[in-house]
């Protein structure tokens, strides 16, 4: 169902059957640039077919969804390293150690509906359970009851025996285990391989789970079934190392040394020379982090910080469900904390929406809107170009062109 939105609050419920639809906003920010309106979307099949600036009347066959001349159109977020099977409120080794299947795909789904209720139309996954975020992504509709944003999947990401995030069942012991299970993984359909390339914040981030041949032997397989490989790591040496094999992104990139944190100019200069995407997984201090961690805050920011301005290409992205505060609908506020310590407002939108784009191999279809693209758009009040908490203002979100249903209240106990 869709209903008429217009300035004046008329409201109308239709049925909608995928025909044309037209969003009206005050501006647009198209994914690299704002423009003032009044601005037109025009949708159909899913896809964009129109965007005008003019003031043009919308086509009289077409559904009118006006939101009013304080509102902003732009593409749907896009949140490029995310945990659709984790519970940011629970124990990850417990559950996924023990929940079923039906559990966890229960708790994917509800994660994915809330971020797509947040206006994140597409996520990245960087490691699931037994393949069930794959599942979701296969067998979900977005003209179902309960939609779910675009799944980008990896699967369980590959680390050692007993390494970082074993619960998922990726252990692999050695390149050869690595490059079956990536062989492996590639037969299921995952969209990209992760690889633990060092030990997590919570062990010895300096401690690489695999070595430079190891990386490149595990890259090489890779691409031999045409998949990236994005790694996680903390270790300045480890990021060198990932660099020199060829990764298509780096997640986290602390450059974690035994002396603290010492970030690597010429590793920099080649992940800029190479268009290694960075995915700056927001961190911000918290009462529970412990103080080597929290002590490696500011040099982390610094560092983001630098890398961007050196040319690298930052991906502002959340780490969705593994602490309470990385709930799966925190990509807008994290997008403002990235916004303050790493590139302006506009470049952080640019970053969370084309740039993410392209980090996900979706640049074709996603992060701009543009006629052809498809019609993943988030609506909010405001001018998130001047204030970006404007982000948490959510009007609408239009997934392939359809509005996603508002969530439903939650009532009040007692």
């Amino acid at each position: 169902m869709s209903e008429v939105l217009s300035a004046n609050g008329y409201r109308k419920v239709f049925d909608d059957d995928g025909g044309m639809v037209v969003v009206r906003a005050g501006r647009i920010f198209d994914g690299e640039t704002v423009r003032s309106g009044p601005a037109m979307v025009i949708t159909c099949g899913g896809v964009v077919t129109a965007v005008d600036v003019s003031g043009a009347a919308a086509p009289a066959e077409a559904l009118v969804h006006d939101f009013g001349p304080s509102s902003t159109v732009l593409p749907g977020l896009i949140d490029a390293h995310t945990h659709l099977v984790l519970d940011p409120d629970g124990d990850a080794p417990s559950q996924l150690t023990t929940d079923s299947d039906q559990v966890v795909l229960a708790r994917i789904r509800a994660n994915a509906a809330r971020a797509l209720a947040a206006g994140v139309t597409t996520v990245r996954d960087l490691g699931d359970r037994g393949f069930l975020t794959l599942d979701v992504r296969d067998h979900s509709s977005v003209s179902g009851a309960v939609m779910v944003p675009h799944i980008v999947a990896a699967g369980p990401p590959i680390t050692r025996p007993r390494g970082h995030c074993w619960f998922l069942g990726g252990e692999a012991d050695g390149a050869g285990a690595a490059a079956a299970m990536i062989a492996d993984h590639a037969d299921r359909g995952v969209d990209v391989i992760k690889v633990m390339a060092t030990a997590g914040m919570g062990a010895d981030p300096a401690l690489a789970q695999f070595d430079r041949t190891e990386l490149t032997l595990m890259v090489a397989a890779a691409q031999a079934v045409e998949l990236p490989v994005v790694v996680h790591a903390h270790a300045a040496h480890t990021i060198a190392d990932a660099v020199a094999a060829g990764v298509a992104g780096i997640e986290h990139c602390t450059f974690v040394t035994a002396k603290g944190v010492r970030r690597d100019d010429r590793t920099v200069d080649a992940m800029a020379r190479a268009g290694v995407f960075v995915g700056c997984t927001v961190a911000k201090p918290r009462p529970d982090m412990p103080a080597a961690v929290l002590a490696t805050l500011e040099p982390y920011w610094t560092n983001q910080a630098y890398m961007h301005a050196r040319g690298v290409p930052v991906v502002c992205c959340t780490d969705a469900g593994i602490n309470p505060a990385k709930t799966h609908d925190v990509l807008p506020r994290d997008l403002a904390y990235f916004a303050s310590h790493v590139a302006t407002t506009r470049e952080s939108l640019v970053s969370a929406t084309s740039l993410a784009a392209t980090a996900c191999n979706l640049g074709h279809r996603k992060g701009r809107i543009r006629v052809g693209m498809d019609a993943d758009l988030l609506v909010v009040s405001g001018d998130p170009t001047v204030d970006i908490d404007a982000l948490t203002r959510v009007q609408a979100v239009y997934r392939m062109g359809r509005r996603v249903p508002a969530p439903a209240p939650v009532e009040a106990a007692g």
